[in-house]
């Protein structure tokens, strides 16, 4: 009868310090949050952070625009207002959004106001897009040190954050996909066409000039 009872005693005991962890567990788990940033090609800039630990996707579209789910046409056709842009979804518990902020404003030339590299343009100048006066203020922090270490003045705006349209499927995991496209020099991988674009456009070439050893992403 003892070591019943002190068999149930253990169970009982073993039983709620598992309660207690699994509540601990759940407590400390960070719902996902998103950060949409404009950075001149969208294929680039998903590319660049979906390599990122704690970064779960991103996707490519469109925001900061009048035009309710425009096309690539519409928008590069500089008529819409919006920008190419990416929505990026991470795990605050593994990266936060102030890395985040450092990598992209590492990753693209924040003191071009007419485009980025060879896009040029309204539909491909930089922004950071925030929800809250707090995610303003983050933006607005990252963006202070940025010219500070940069020393050139940063015309990335922060803007408020406006639907945010996915662009065609046709563009989403460009810089990955096997399938073939017929391009000015034949049939191409997505992912070949996008590593010649992005060689052409020497977008890795200008960060690093600009940035130097801080710079993020150019040649990875």
């Amino acid at each position: 009868m003892t070591n019943l009872r002190t068999i149930k005693t253990c169970l009982l005991a073993a039983m709620i310090v598992i309660g207690l962890f699994a509540q601990a567990k759940s407590s400390h788990a960070a719902e996902p949050e998103t950060l949409t940033v404009a950075g001149g090609c969208f294929w680039c800039v998903e590319a660049d952070f979906e390599k990122v630990s704690g970064v779960i996707d991103a996707v490519s579209g469109f925001t900061g625009g009048s035009v309710e789910n425009p096309t690539y046409k519409q928008v590069t056709g500089g008529k819409t207002g919006h920008y190419e842009a990416v929505q990026i979804r991470f795990d605050p518990a593994q990266v936060s959004r102030a890395s985040l902020l450092a990598l992209f404003l590492r990753s693209v030339d924040p003191t071009d106001d007419g485009g980025q590299f060879c896009d040029r343009g309204d539909s491909y100048r930089t922004a950071i897009f925030a929800q809250t006066p707090e995610e303003h203020l983050l933006a607005q922090a990252a963006i202070d040190t940025a010219q500070r270490d940069l020393g050139q003045q940063v015309v990335t705006p922060v803007l408020p954050t406006s639907p945010f349209y996915p662009a065609e499927a046709y563009h989403q995991d460009f810089y990955k996909s096997d399938s073939i496209i017929l391009t000015r020099f034949g049939p191409k991988r997505k992912s070949s066409a996008y590593k010649a674009y992005r060689d052409a456009c020497k977008r890795d070439q200008r960060v690093r000039a600009l940035w130097g050893d801080a710079a993020a992403f150019a040649g990875s």
